[in-house]
């Protein structure tokens, strides 16, 4: 058979559609089932009613009846606009994705067990960064030749990496052979959650003034006689003795004699 008569292999794709929260509501003539539970365009329960009813109702207000739980019964439909609501959801879809970080495996290759400490020092650099981000990191040293005859030095730098690494990570899969390369996996610590601060003690007015429950056993309380306040007596003083006013002394005229007639 030539070539141009032989059959070619046909290889089919197929990709996953990937679907969102608003995909998954049925809307306006796709619900099928009567009655439902509506809910107005303005959030207010409005009962259970007839769906072609409630359907009515949607085009009134030029807005889509849409189905948001459709494993109750009766089904609860909302009147809402469809297209500001898948809007919305694939809003929120972006912004959660954005916020999550998926976890990759990294791997860190090493060549050679005769690598120099400044290389060594940036494949271990590099590495923290993956744990940082919550990644994790496979070592790999491959041993060429008559490497094999020193495998101690390469145990030797796998214990180094873990002792540089051992405040962010841990050990997920202690170094193995496989084959002709030595392994070891390392995970992300996790991360720790911010301490809370403590909050003040507040005493209620009912807890202060509540009086301490005595128990039985306890013997009763002698109480000790108060001591008599002394009563401040106001001192009564004698009343004053009024002097006697000094007689004022009349002012008297003298009276001068008259003076002898003039001689003649």
């Amino acid at each position: 058979m030539s070539e141009c008569n032989r059959p070619r292999a046909i290889t089919i794709r197929f990709h996953r559609r990937r679907t969102t929260i608003a995909q998954n509501f049925r809307c306006n003539n796709d619900i099928r089932i009567s009655p439902i539970r509506l809910i107005d365009e303005n959030d207010e329960q409005a009962g259970i009613v007839d769906t072609r009813d409630a359907m009515k109702r949607a085009m009134d207000a030029d807005l889509d009846l849409v189905e948001v739980a459709p494993q109750a019964r009766p089904p609860v439909c909302k009147i809402m606009d469809f297209g500001k609501f898948k809007y919305s959801q694939s809003k929120k879809e972006r912004k959660a994705k954005s916020h999550r970080h998926e976890t990759e495996l990294k791997e860190v290759r090493i060549k050679t067990p005769k690598i120099g400490d400044h290389d060594l020092e940036i494949k271990i650099k590099h590495a923290r960064e993956f744990l940082e981000r919550g990644d994790r990191v496979q070592f790999s040293l491959r041993f060429r030749g008559r490497e094999l005859a020193h495998i101690d030095e390469g145990r030797n730098i796998f214990e180094k990496i873990k002792v540089e690494l051992a405040d962010c990570s841990k050990v997920d899969q202690n170094y193995r052979f496989e084959g002709r390369r030595l392994v070891m996996m390392l995970a992300a610590l996790p991360k720790a959650a911010p301490p809370k601060p403590p909050k003040p003690a507040v005493k209620s007015d009912a807890s202060a003034k509540k009086p301490a429950a005595k128990s039985p056993d306890a013997a009763p309380a002698v109480e000790k006689p108060v001591a008599p306040v002394a009563a401040e007596v106001a001192e009564e003083k004698p009343p004053a003795v009024e002097k006697p006013a000094a007689p004022v002394a009349a002012e008297v005229a003298e009276e001068k004699p008259d003076s002898a007639p003039a001689s003649e």
